[in-house]
């Protein structure tokens, strides 16, 4: 089963990361928007907002399909200190998800191939 990556993002370091990861594995990654429809279970990539909320957007797709989220990772800014990324670990208490990455902007190649093998132990 080929893993797949929903992901929320607004200035584009999300998208940028998970496009890294795309490119090296072919996996599917779909960008969540108001209109998503799912059919089937995948890891949730996110951003940090606010100084560390979760997104409106990403909160209104867990309202949805939660169900079909596995799995959560987020993005931030280390200059936000203890609310660095995060909206992994709200969501991760509220959704009863584990956490697999928590990262900082759009990710560093070593940040890439880690989210590949924790997804990859998960399947």
């Amino acid at each position: 089963m080929v893993p797949l990556i929903y992901y929320d993002s607004k200035t584009g370091n999300v998208e940028r990361f998970v496009h890294k990861i795309k490119a090296l594995t072919g996996w599917e990654v779909l960008r969540i928007t108001e209109n998503i429809e799912i059919k089937k279970a995948g890891h949730l990539v996110t951003y940090t907002t606010r100084i560390g909320e979760v997104p409106d957007s990403t909160q209104a797709f867990l309202q949805r399909y939660a169900d079909y989220v596995t799995t959560v990772s987020s993005s931030g800014n280390r200059n936000w200190g203890k609310n660095f990324a995060k909206a992994a670990e709200t969501i991760a208490v509220n959704y009863h998800l584990p956490i697999l990455l928590q990262f900082e902007l759009s990710g560093t190649q070593p940040d890439v191939q880690k989210l590949i093998h924790l997804i990859n132990k998960e399947i």
